[in-house]
């Protein structure tokens, strides 16, 4: 066993701690932020000192390279995402930049080039912690994003543009990250598996299939406000009542389709939020996730009509915005079948196929270039959690596979 799975546990939990989040006892790091401005420093850091050169893109994500025999030869990407959710782990997302690092500093260290360049990504937005629409740096590499969305703020009102520019990055520059299919031979994503799959089949790694679809959506719920002891209950026209009735139908929806779809509601925001006044007005998320496209929308239709419909019974008002509508993403089947003779080739036994119910990066670096994913095991499946974590032998054996399929690669 190496020191290289090891060592990028021990990089997360330094991540994990002061002074990398934006809040005391909890990690939070958002894109743009002080603390992710911090961890870019050391992440940068890291990368060079495991023979990276480094530098930000346009979108503020930042890219190391490792290059191949050849000077500007095209390369294969393998990382993941440096922001967190509120209150989360120090895993996800994290420990895939870190295996990246690893796994050229593995190659620096034996003086191993090979025919095509490496570069280690560190992607700034894929959570949307600050903003209302995630993935915003991978969807700008694979060109997906043509300018900033106007008037989307953060919560303390300020526009993604202004976030931006006060990092020092140009808005109107954002298109420059895009990257040119030829400049890329594909996408590896490492990533904890932020579920119980492969611990279920008493496995340590695993290789993905597929991305699940899905939908993110803000449901507007519009009532009357009023005087919490003076309106009879028949006179109401309480939201958060109505709220509360329409997640329950939300979750119905969810649990209707087996384990190949989910439904949440894990946002709530109630106004005028005062315990002697009925709420007026309602806004909570919707979080809407299947095997396919298809089975997704249908789910989603099925949603709207309950909820406008117990709006109906009501006499609220309701309202849906979408920004995020995610189609399933397919990893290539020959990035799949490498990646699976390589977990065989260090653990021994058949690889375990996973689909993936969690959003990634590689979502949108599917329309870029040939994608693939690695999962490592969550003992628990517990994620976006403080408590998240991972065992070292799984790491190490993580980077082993990625070494592996790293070194039968063929451009």
């Amino acid at each position: 066993m190496t020191a290289h799975g090891a060592r990028a546990v021990e990089r997360c939990r330094i991540l994990a701690d002061v002074p990398f989040s934006e809040t005391s006892g909890s990690l939070f790091r958002f894109w743009l932020g002080p603390a992710y401005q911090r961890t870019l420093t050391q992440v940068a850091e890291w990368m060079e000192e495991a023979g990276l050169t480094t530098r930000l893109d346009a979108a503020g994500s930042l890219i190391g390279r490792y290059e191949g025999l050849t000077r500007g030869a095209p390369a294969l990407m393998i990382g993941s995402h440096l922001d967190t959710v509120r209150n989360g782990g120090a895993f996800d997302g994290n420990l895939g930049v870190m295996l990246g690092i690893e796994l050229v500093a593995a190659l620096n260290d034996e003086g191993t080039r090979l025919p095509f360049a490496i570069e280690v990504m560190g992607f700034g937005d894929e959570e949307g912690s600050r903003f209302a629409a995630p993935m915003i740096c991978s969807r700008a590499m694979a060109g997906l994003i043509e300018s900033i969305p106007e008037n989307m703020t953060d919560a303390s009102g300020i526009t993604m543009a202004d976030a931006m520019i006060r990092y020092g990055l140009d808005p109107a520059r954002l298109t420059e990250a895009a990257r040119r299919p030829d400049e890329l031979l594909a996408y590896i994503e490492p990533h904890i598996e932020q579920g119980p799959a492969i611990e279920s089949a008493d496995g340590e790694i695993g290789v993905v299939t597929a991305i699940a679809a899905q939908t993110r959506q803000r449901v507007t719920v519009t009532g009357q406000s009023d005087h919490a002891g003076t309106t009879p209950m028949s006179m109401r026209q309480d939201a958060l009542a109505a709220s509360a009735e329409m997640i329950l139908a939300v979750e119905r929806h969810g649990a209707s389709g087996g384990t190949t779809q989910v439904a949440t509601v894990g946002q709530i925001d109630v106004t005028p939020n005062t315990s002697n006044v009925i709420p007026g007005e309602v806004r909570f998320s919707l979080d809407m996730r299947a095997e396919t496209n298809e089975a997704r929308d249908a789910m989603a239709e099925a949603i709207r009509i309950d909820l406008r419909a117990i709006a109906g019974r009501r006499g609220l008002g309701i309202m849906f915005d979408t920004p995020q509508n995610l189609p399933a993403a397919a990893c290539a089947p020959e990035l799949v079948e490498r990646l699976a003779r390589a977990v065989t080739n260090v653990t021994g036994c058949p690889a375990q196929r996973l689909l993936s119910g969690a959003g990634h990066d590689a979502m949108a670096m599917v329309d870029l270039c040939p994608m693939g994913m690695l999962f490592i095991r969550s003992p628990g499946g517990l994620s976006h959690h403080p408590d998240e974590t991972v065992r070292v032998g799984d790491v190490e054996l993580a980077h082993r596979a990625l070494l592996a399929f790293v070194k039968e690669f063929q451009s």
